[in-house]
């Protein structure tokens, strides 16, 4: 059974259509990233799901709940951490979590080692006893995070969870998101940074204007998107030449200076098998695959490109999303030595 499933969800404030008939359908044990421009209604729908704000229209079933006529029994099974840290900043971390066990009325022993395992476990322990004032924007995430754990929930919603960290807290947070799913955890997450939903999301979905454009794998919604292609080059300019001759059906250009040879192509390995076939591989000094990424789908899809700025909660300072970052860069372009 799906871990969360929604059928033509509505909602509507006046004569503004939030939503406007979504459909999903997510799977136990895995990532769900939701990505759409400001204002798409990525939040309501969180809002909705975790049910703190109520749809107008519509079928939902979570972990098993139905939500219209057993929103406790929702609640029971999941967990939320919004876009900003719900922590008490002159409590402890210790104190934080065994507030929360209180919460969800967790017989104390199992409070206890409950939170002292989640303090070790997003690695809390220096800090454990110091008052979170004195913590860093990443340490409030991780504390954040950790106490939506503290009833074991099987859902966990995620709301924008690293924004304004840097780039090496975010990373750390993306490993801390891996092992809750390597537990069998479902996740459901919004996020502003699209290497972000690329790394983690098994399943992506883009809402726009109310209404879901486009689901699927990143590699699939990638390749939905013209603008890929095999870069060639080659040993000689006459093998250059022959080749540009016989692929030129294909649309293809070549660049003389540097002896390369760009096709158009979707980068599936059958695609990439057709062009070799059609060639003298051994001129072929070195290949290169060059796809989509998600900016790009995100560009087509929605007529807007992502926002790669967010304010940093812990020093007040602007730490840009980087459009090239190593693991982005790795997926976009792969060469191979031939």
């Amino acid at each position: 059974a799906a871990a969360i499933s929604a059928v033509g969800l509505v909602k509507a404030y006046g004569e503004q259509r939030v939503l406007d008939g979504v459909d999903l359908q997510i799977p136990q044990g895995s990532v769900f990233s939701l990505l759409g421009p400001n204002g798409a209604g990525k939040t309501t729908t969180v809002k909705i799901l975790s049910t703190l704000t109520a749809a107008d229209a519509g079928q939902v079933t979570v972990a098993g709940h139905d939500l219209a006529s057993d929103p406790d029994g929702v609640r029971s099974s999941i967990g939320v951490t919004g876009q900003f840290s719900a922590v008490d900043p002159f409590l402890n971390a210790e104190e934080n979590l065994q507030l929360m066990g209180r919460l969800w009325h967790l017989d104390r022993k199992v409070a206890k080692q409950r939170c002292a395992r989640l303090i070790e476990q997003f690695d809390l322990v220096e800090a454990a006893k110091k008052p979170v004032i004195t913590y860093s924007g990443g340490m409030k995430r991780r504390l954040d995070l950790a106490m939506t754990l503290v009833g074991a929930p099987r859902i966990i919603f995620l709301d924008e969870p690293t924004t304004g960290l840097d780039p090496r807290v975010r990373r750390a947070m993306w490993d801390l998101i891996r092992d809750l799913v390597a537990d069998g955890v479902t996740i459901f997450l919004t996020t502003q940074y699209l290497e972000e939903a690329d790394q983690l999301a098994d399943t992506i979905a883009v809402l726009n204007g109310g209404r879901l454009v486009a689901q699927g794998t990143p590699e699939q919604l990638k390749r939905q998107i013209p603008g890929g292609s095999i870069d060639l080059q080659f040993t000689t300019p006459t093998a250059l030449t022959a080749a540009a001759t016989l692929l030129a059906a294909t649309g293809a250009t070549h660049d003389e200076d540097t002896l390369t040879l760009h096709v158009p192509s979707d980068g599936s390995a059958a695609g990439v098998q057709h062009i070799l076939n059609r060639l003298d591989v051994t001129t072929v000094h070195e290949l290169a695959l060059k796809t989509p990424d998600l900016d790009d789908v995100f560009l087509a899809l929605t007529g807007q490109t992502p926002t790669t700025t967010a304010s940093n909660a812990a020093d007040g300072t602007t730490v840009p999303n980087p459009p090239n970052s190593p693991a982005s860069a790795a997926d976009s372009e792969k060469k191979v030595l031939v």
